[in-house]
């Protein structure tokens, strides 16, 4: 059986490979947002912002796995972490993935509602229905 002191020392560069793969997550995610920048930039500049929809959908595409991989990247490293008995690490990176994710589901919330707008209501009736009781008149006016 192995003590906790040879887990922890084994389960180190674990950690840290993780905590490496996080990071350059964000920085590809950075990147990727930086061209879906410039490349908006350029629309409003060469076509007017014809695109200028096609260019929000992906911006929220973005901003849903920005949130998945910034938030769920502290809570997978938490739980392995925890899984190699390096406690204050795995409450580190706990706090952090609550930190993240809690500011970050309002956005992804609004992200969401974005690319899937609900249906529009159904149309009023475009005549006039007349009601029973004797008089002729459309109601409201």
């Amino acid at each position: 059986m192995t003590s906790p002191t040879t887990t922890a020392r084994q389960g180190g560069p674990v950690v840290a490979f993780l905590v490496l793969l996080w990071v350059l997550g964000l920085l590809a995610l950075a990147w990727w947002g930086f061209v879906i920048g410039m490349e908006g930039w350029a629309d409003q500049y060469s076509n007017g912002g014809a695109r200028t929809t096609e260019t929000g959908q992906r911006m929220d595409r973005w901003l849903l796995v920005s949130i998945a991989v910034a938030a769920g990247g502290p809570a997978v490293i938490a739980l392995t972490a925890y899984g190699l008995r390096l406690v204050r690490t795995a409450v580190v990176f706990l706090v952090l993935a609550v930190a993240i994710g809690i500011p970050g589901l309002a956005v992804a919330a609004a992200a969401y509602r974005d690319l899937n707008p609900s249906p529009p209501s159904p149309p009023a009736p475009g005549h006039c229905q007349e009601l029973s009781g004797g008089d002729n008149r459309c109601p409201g006016g």
